[in-house]
């Protein structure tokens, strides 16, 4: 099979790195250009510097237009800033055979074609599909928390959500809450109730749930740690523990990343891999599920190639069988 030809757009932050380091040892792709305007024409591994020795990569740093026309890839993924999308689509044109995977929350209510790319909610869609909003990593890790539940008809009452996620979830640039020396030994809530997730979850919830209107009460943590997303859900559920772990298994049975575990979980168990841990307790009709993922590969540039195995008819886990530190 010919290799897919991929372009990365804002290949310097953290979901290019990540990207890069996926995409490297694919065995169906090939990175045609990784661009960067802050980065150009410098190798790789400067940058990305878990690099060194893995690739000779130099960052493309000229005319976008004249990246896309030249080497017309397959797929590209844009991995710019929240806002960036919009403007990259109003200035460049993707030629028409070109699939988008998009990283930003640009497009993620499904606007102008894109379909929302959490193949546990949508997978045959996403195989027909030409352009990807790719989910948030809290959405991903919430989403997959609650989605059998609402598949089932059984979100009764509203949902309670506590979440942890590393300090890379903020992205690369520097500010007051990212600075190491605030950032260790501390912990902290931001976006309480707020946080621009809540839409993206919603909708989805909706899709399996028509008619779900309860609040989805999230309160997300700020850990002191660089990678990984711990999220607590809790909601009325009149079911036994038994019940509910079939119901997660058989919703989960033909996906390959996410799984329930009889023990408690604890997120080394998932770092580095494209995987997501789910366990599950029932206390006083409460549910309480426990849902892990990496927030920088199931969480984003992990779950991107997930969605582009799926579009171009690869096995969905090419290239994404990692192993976790664990230890």
């Amino acid at each position: 099979m010919q290799k897919i030809k991929v372009g990365i757009i804002g290949a310097a932050g953290y979901t290019g790195g990540e990207l890069i380091r996926i995409l490297i040892n694919h065995p169906n792709a090939e990175i045609a250009f990784a661009h960067s305007k802050s980065q150009a024409s410098k190798p790789v591994h400067i940058t990305h510097t878990d690099l060194l020795g893995e690739t000779d990569l130099t960052f493309s740093g000229e005319d976008i237009q004249g990246l896309l026309d030249g080497h017309d890839p397959n797929v590209i993924f844009l991995c710019s800033g929240h806002g960036e999308s919009q403007k990259f689509l109003n200035e460049f044109s993707v030629p028409s055979s070109t699939k988008i995977i998009d990283l930003s929350t640009d497009f993620r209510d499904e606007s102008h074609g894109f379909t929302y790319g959490l193949p546990e909610l949508q997978k045959d869609k996403i195989k027909s599909a030409s352009k990807i909003a790719n989910p948030g990593c809290f959405a991903t890790s919430i989403e997959l928390a609650i989605l059998p539940l609402a598949n089932a008809g059984l979100l009764k009452d509203e949902v309670h959500v506590s979440a942890v996620t590393g300090s890379t979830g903020a992205g690369q640039s520097l500010s007051a809450t990212t600075h190491f020396s605030w950032r260790n030994n501390n912990v902290s809530i931001y976006k309480a109730f707020t946080h621009q997730h809540l839409t993206e979850i919603k909708m989805s919830l909706a899709k399996l749930q028509a008619g779900f209107n309860k609040a989805v009460n999230f309160v997300p943590y700020r850990g002191d740690y660089t990678r990984g997303i711990m999220a607590n859900v809790y909601t009325r559920y009149e079911g036994s523990l038994e019940e509910a772990k079939s119901l997660y298994r058989n919703f989960y049975t033909d996906d390959p990343f996410t799984h329930v575990s009889e023990a408690p979980i604890d997120l080394k168990q998932v770092v580095n891999t494209n995987k997501c841990f789910i366990h599950l307790e029932v206390h006083d009709g409460q549910l309480l599920i426990t849902s892990i993922i990496d927030n920088l590969t199931k969480g984003a540039s992990g779950q991107a190639v997930q969605n582009m195995n799926l579009i171009f008819g690869l096995p969905e886990d090419a290239g994404l069988r990692f192993k976790a530190p664990a230890f």
